[in-house]
């Protein structure tokens, strides 16, 4: 192997994560099209749509988060020359996957609880119970499709999954229209067309994906399609140890984000459809550092299993400040545009309106998104996951979520609280400020454990 330079790697992960992020965006191209035909079937859809997304997302980006973080493992792994090792991991992580789909599928079919606690309208729930049956017989293939992506990020090759992805939205987007307004023979569905949409989508790419993993080459020496063997309980256990916490962040990252939208609900349809608009460009927006720390978290791994801690090191400073100046200039943009950007949503003036004012608090989000994603993504090479799970906790839920439903609802009554009553916006303005200070936090633990790596 020649020797690594820091261009060369950078790069190396540039071209991974522009890669990454063309499939991120194809992704996330799913709820901006669903978002978008459901706007135009009516505001009832799209509000129900909002809620019934939330839920969804909240189960599924949870679970996927335990399958993701093993990518620093198969990374590693394959910085060390073990192919064999990576594909009897990953026949292992089945048994987890198992696990991960029948608990989703029992909260996803089973959601009153939630839909009680967090007072969504009676009005809606039928809807978002559908759209949420629907989604359930879908997680199984898109919580497999999600650790064939992890593998393939692992292995420094995105581009399969990629392919998919877009090759996915041309089916994802005529479905999604064809459903939810019928034709052709087929009665319109509303938000549930949207959600059986998703179902099909979800079916073809893992039946591809699985395909694929027999035909190409390249996984040739990870002899992944051997018999199972029985479950390696230390081996589980250890990606329980790595997994567990990561999920259990990501959901409360996800939940602090995606509840608003269950605790906006109560304030009526147009608070609903602009917070989901907004929603949808905060995730749209997270998906750029998102795609930077996936592609650094396999570059850091990789040369971390290699031996190569010095240039792990170098790696790690540098994406972090492209981390933050991409989430600077991405925020300038969201802020200079956000009318102009909410008109492509909806021709509602209200909803534009007001979902112009709730763009200004997601740009500030962001700046804090794009440092905090990357620095915890980083983390999870190192093995630390129970200290931003617990900064999580404490800020995302307590400052964040629960701070915006006191500044929503309670300092109403208590200090005559008058400013945008009755919108989301007390919900952004807390988020934004819990994530600034999570931000830092986690820029600090970072700092300080790569100054302490030998």
């Amino acid at each position: 192997m020649s020797r690594p330079t820091t261009r060369h790697e950078l790069g190396h992960i540039g071209r991974h994560a522009l890669t990454v992020l063309a499939g991120q965006l194809a992704v996330m191209a799913f709820g901006t099209t669903d978002t978008i035909v459901a706007g135009r079937y009516s505001d009832d859809a799209v509000a129900a749509l909002s809620v019934g997304a939330a839920i969804f997302v909240s189960v599924y980006a949870s679970l996927m988060g335990i399958f993701q973080a093993l990518l620093p493992l198969w990374a590693e792994q394959r910085g060390a020359g073990q192919p064999l090792a990576i594909g009897r991991s990953l026949r292992q992580s089945m048994y987890l996957c198992l696990a991960a789909c029948i608990l989703g599928m029992a909260v996803l079919l089973q959601p009153d609880p939630l839909l009680r606690w967090t007072h969504v309208p009676p009005t809606l729930q039928q809807e978002v119970k559908r759209y949420l049956a629907i989604l359930a017989l879908g997680l199984p293939p898109a919580l497999l499709f999600r650790i064939y992506g992890a593998l393939n990020q692992a292995l420094g090759r995105p581009q399969l999954v990629t392919a998919l992805q877009l090759a996915s939205l041309l089916l994802k987007i005529p479905l999604s229209i064809w459903l939810t307004f019928g034709g052709l023979g087929m009665p319109a569905m509303g938000a549930a067309g949207c959600a059986w949409a998703t179902l099909a989508v979800n079916y073809t790419m893992f039946g591809i994906a699985l395909r694929l993993t027999r035909r190409q080459a390249f996984y040739a020496p990870l002899a992944l399609w051997q018999r199972m063997e029985r479950p390696d309980w230390p081996l589980l256990a250890r990606f329980t140890r790595l997994g567990i916490p990561a999920g259990l962040a990501i959901l409360v990252e996800v939940t602090s984000f995606t509840l608003m939208a269950l605790f906006v609900s109560r304030q009526g349809t147009l608070a609903s459809a602009s917070h989901q608009i907004a929603a949808n460009l905060a995730a749209i927006c997270y998906m750029v550092p998102l795609s930077l720390a996936i592609a650094a978290s396999a570059r850091v791994s990789f040369w971390r299993g290699a031996a190569n801690e010095v240039l792990a090191r170098k790696l790690i400073a540098q994406c972090f400040w492209l981390a933050a100046l991409m989430g600077i200039a991405l925020s300038a943009t969201l802020f200079i545009a956000r009318e102009l950007i909410a008109g492509l949503y909806t021709s509602s003036p209200q909803v534009i309106a007001l979902t112009a004012s709730l763009l200004g608090w997601v740009a500030i989000y962001h700046v804090a998104d794009a440092v905090q994603t990357f620095s915890i993504f980083v983390l999870r090479c190192y093995r630390i996951t129970v200290l931003p799970l617990v900064i999580y906790c404490v800020l995302l839920w307590g400052g964040g979520l629960a701070g915006g439903y006191w500044l929503a609802y309670a300092a109403q009554a208590s200090l005559h609280w008058s400013l945008a009553q009755g919108t989301p916006m007390p919900f952004w303005a807390a988020s934004a400020g819990a994530l600034i200070v999570t931000a830092m936090a986690f820029s600090s633990i970072l700092y300080r454990v790569v100054r302490a790596e030998p």
